[in-house]
């Protein structure tokens, strides 16, 4: 589709997925208005979810979910040698989201629970960053279909593109959402990183931190105020442990 006579660039696509649900994939082919534009930008070669296409010749490759298995980390290498530019997808491959909460567990002992004389292939599941340069992240569980075109529109169009900075109170705000911690819920987000468009406090549930934190989040300060409002220590843990984003916050 031409542009002031300007043929512009389609990048080659290809999209994989690891450990997951495969529910941030499905986003990609969701919101029918923006979806055929959507895919008039880029040329899909390779996204088993909505195509047959097979291909190997891609210069982009986006990557869905955790890495748990030793063959996952071979591939996500390989995948990672063909492509100009690594976009990591989702929660899962952003920070091991809630495929990481097995690391909790003895491995060896839930596999045998599950698979009893038939064990599988398993490790800690760990983010996509942690295996190989990632040059672009878009976090959420599942993402949003907004961010990710905005990402394409960098990629394709070389619309200047920025994470966005602030918490997902601003959000709350501009929806006009009460603050769900003066209503007695647990609710991350006054620390963690906005954009999108807080769907959860407006039903009614508090932010469990899928997008990680915000630039600057003061954990410190969201801690005292937690336990001020009677929050207790487990419940916050297991709160900030839920995605993975908070790791390297809570470590510090």
């Amino acid at each position: 589709m031409r542009y002031l006579g300007i043929e512009p660039v389609r990048p080659k696509v290809a999209v994989f997925d690891f450990t997951g649900c495969e529910g941030c994939e499905l986003q990609l082919v969701n919101k029918e208005d923006t979806l055929g534009p959507f895919l008039q930008s880029i040329e899909i070669v390779r996204f088993r979810e909505a195509s047959s296409a097979q291909g190997e010749d891609y210069e982009v490759a986006i990557v869905d979910g955790a890495i748990s298995r030793a063959d996952e980390v071979e591939r996500l290498k390989r995948i990672r040698e063909r492509a100009k530019v690594l976009v990591a997808l989702g929660s899962c491959a952003c920070f091991g989201g809630v495929a990481r909460l097995k690391n909790a567990y003895d491995l060896a002992e839930a596999n045998r629970e599950v698979y009893g004389d038939k064990p599988k292939e398993t490790q800690a599941a760990r983010p996509v960053k942690d295996f190989v340069a990632v040059d672009l992240a878009i976090p959420g569980c599942p993402v949003s279909k907004e961010e990710v075109e905005r990402v394409v529109r960098h990629v394709a169009l070389g619309v200047p593109f920025q994470s966005t900075v602030y918490p997902v109170c601003v959000d709350c705000k501009q929806r006009f959402v009460g603050c769900l911690m003066e209503r007695g819920h647990l609710c991350l987000g006054a620390i963690t990183r906005g954009g999108c468009e807080a769907p959860c406090p407006a039903g009614g549930l508090g932010c469990w931190g899928c997008r990680g934190p915000a630039p600057e989040a003061n954990l410190k300060e969201f801690l005292a105020l937690a336990r001020e409002r009677g929050f207790a220590d487990r419940e916050i843990d297991e709160r900030l442990g839920f995605f993975g984003g908070f790791e390297e916050l809570r470590c510090a």
